[in-house]
Order: C-alpha cells, then structure tokens, then sequence
C-alpha cells in the first residue's frame, strides 16, 4: 500500500516534470503542484487509455498510458495556469 502510493508520486512529478519540460516557455509553478497535476494527468490518462481498449498482454512498462498521460498533465498545467491568472513567462 505504501510502495503504491510512493510510487504513483514518484510516477506523478516524472509526469508533471515532462509535461512542464515540453510547454513552451517557464511555468511559475511549484514541485508540489507539478506533482498533484503530474498524479492527475498520470491517472486519468491510464483511465481514458484502458476505456479506449488498450491492453498491454507482453506485461512491462506501459509506454501508450503514460505518453497519454504526459499530454493529459500539459493540459491541466495549462488549465491550472489559466485558472490561477499565473503567466507563462517565455
């Protein structure tokens, strides 16, 4: 129990590093929230990955789910920084 939700942390700032990493300009984020947005982006993206029908039979890393939800995170980010009023300074 605690090893997942270490792990889906750790998954979560990879993920919401990722989507900062290929937005254009610098985001007045914090690693906190990269984080919660990168956990986010990283759940529902499974989600709307294994909805759609994927299925990963050969086991190991899952590369479609967490692509998917690399773009899922850019879009929150993006959600978030509009909602906050915060700027994307270029």
């Amino acid at each position: 129990m605690i090893g997942t939700v270490i792990g889906a942390i750790v998954v979560g700032f990879i993920v919401g590093a990722l989507a900062r990493l290929v937005m254009p300009g610098k985001q007045n984020l914090g690693c906190i929230m990269t984080t919660i947005l990168g956990i986010l982006g990283s759940a529902i993206g499974s989600w709307v990955c294994y909805r759609l029908g994927y299925d990963n039979n050969n086991g190991g890393f899952k590369i479609i789910p967490f692509l998917v939800g690399i773009v899922v995170a850019v879009i929150l980010i993006a959600i978030y920084l509009g909602a906050t009023g915060r700027r994307i300074r270029s």
